[in-house]
């Protein structure tokens, strides 16, 4: 019923900075929790950061917190991470996701993108 759509990622240097989007469509986009997950090679899907469908304070992992910013624009179906300070240990696949209640856990989340690659050289 909802779909979900990631693009933005690319091929960075250290320190540099990059923002991601995710356009939500065929749902109600203001009655979910956003939140963005990221995977590196052979590890598991990691929780980034999570927005309520009313804004308000996000939560962020601590990997991140004062590097990368979630944000939505609900009149836009929009949500977005914006990503500064990028280390090598960023790259990874990140993935929006579209869930009911905002939580670090990913079997919480019911929507998902294809992901969108962000490679960070050293």
């Amino acid at each position: 019923q909802v779909q979900l759509v990631e693009s933005g990622g690319g091929l960075v240097q250290a320190g540099d900075s990059l923002r991601l989007s995710c356009a939500a469509s065929g749902g109600t986009f203001g009655n979910y929790v956003m939140a963005w997950f990221r995977q590196a090679p052979g590890k598991e899907r990691v929780f980034v950061a999570v927005i309520r469908y009313s804004g308000g304070t996000p939560i962020y992992a601590d990997s991140v917190k004062g590097r990368f910013t979630i944000s939505r624009d609900n009149a836009k179906n929009m949500v977005y991470l914006q990503m500064g300070s990028l280390k090598p240990e960023d790259t990874a696949v990140y993935y929006c996701a579209a869930g009911i209640d905002p939580t670090r856990v990913v079997r919480a989340y019911a929507y998902w993108g294809q992901g969108t690659q962000v490679t960070v050289s050293s």
